[in-house]
């Protein structure tokens, strides 16, 4: 089993100093539940190389004041961290003999994929996850943000996931990244429309026709939408379309990572996924499933 999506810092915490010790205690517990391989994978947000160089989008992305000035303050809040240091620490880790590869967690950006690129191109990235977390400044998955949950109201529930599965499409298109992390994260406020099918055929096939891995997340327990991430009716649509997978806990506290990893394996013994897809400097290769040693429980 792999843990292909991990943050090093809570989203409420804005500086947050980094800590090999930290990385190693991810390793221990991933290890301690039959987890080979860790992805460190902080958000591109939360570096000032990304503000610098891509923040402002919310000025001509978002008719609404109140949600580009949440989104503002949101950036203000997060990015704090220096890339170059993240990178630095990663390698050390790798260094240090800890079974962890060097990625990202990268938000999508509207007509900007290019100076996303730009901006990571020379890095010695492992793998990049590729995710869609806002529709214009519009926090949709916000689940602990007033403002961003109102915003569910005043929306088709079909359009929402409309903008989602073309920004997907779009992010996916753009050869960024390598892996679709949680790729129906539009259904995390439990918003689905009543027949999702539509859009789990668009999202299965732009993972197909871009040859990216998709996550089989189990964070998706953790939110309101009460279910792994995909859905089971997506899950069986990129099966179909031989979609390499890797999961993930998408953990940003210690206590969530490898989280659920036994639940993990049994949907992947259910779909007959028996291999999995790892990444060094972005190349994959397949990797057994391997036994988690908690099959069948519940984490904490």
């Amino acid at each position: 089993m792999l843990d292909y999506h991990l943050h090093l810092w809570p989203h409420d915490e804005s500086e947050v100093p980094l800590s090999l010790e930290r990385i190693a205690a991810y390793c221990e517990r991933a290890v301690s539940v039959g987890v080979s391989e860790i992805a460190l994978t902080e958000h591109l947000f939360r570096f000032t190389q990304a503000k610098d160089r891509l923040g402002g989008f919310w000025d001509t992305d978002e008719p609404s004041p109140a949600l580009g000035a949440s989104m503002a303050a949101y950036f203000d809040h997060h990015a704090h961290a220096d890339l170059d240091a993240y990178v630095e620490l990663a390698l050390a880790a790798k260094d240090a003999g800890l079974p962890v590869v060097v990625g990202l967690e990268v938000d999508y950006y509207r007509g900007r994929m290019d100076e996303v690129a730009a901006l990571l191109s020379g890095y010695p990235f492992d793998v990049l996850l590729g995710s869609v977390h806002w529709i214009g400044a519009w926090r949709f998955d916000d689940v602990d943000d007033a403002l961003s949950m109102a915003e569910w109201s005043t929306r088709r529930v079909d359009d929402c996931w409309d903008a989602y599965t073309e920004a997907l499409e779009e992010l996916a298109d753009s050869g960024v990244c390598d892996v679709l992390a949680h790729p129906d994260l539009i259904k995390v406020a439990s918003r689905v429309p009543g027949n999702p099918g539509e859009w789990w055929d668009r999202i299965a096939e732009a993972a197909a026709a871009t040859n990216m891995a998709a996550e089989l997340s189990s964070a998706g327990w953790r939110k309101p939408c009460g279910e792994q991430y995909p859905a089971s009716g997506l899950l069986e649509r990129l099966v179909e379309r031989q979609v390499a997978f890797t999961t993930a806990s998408d953990a940003h506290h210690l206590a969530h990572v490898a989280d659920r990893s036994g639940d993990l394996r049994a949907l992947l013994d259910d779909a007959g996924i028996t291999t999995l897809r790892a990444f060094s400097r972005r190349v994959g290769r397949s990797v057994p499933v391997g036994v988690p040693a908690d099959l069948g429980a519940k984490e904490a």
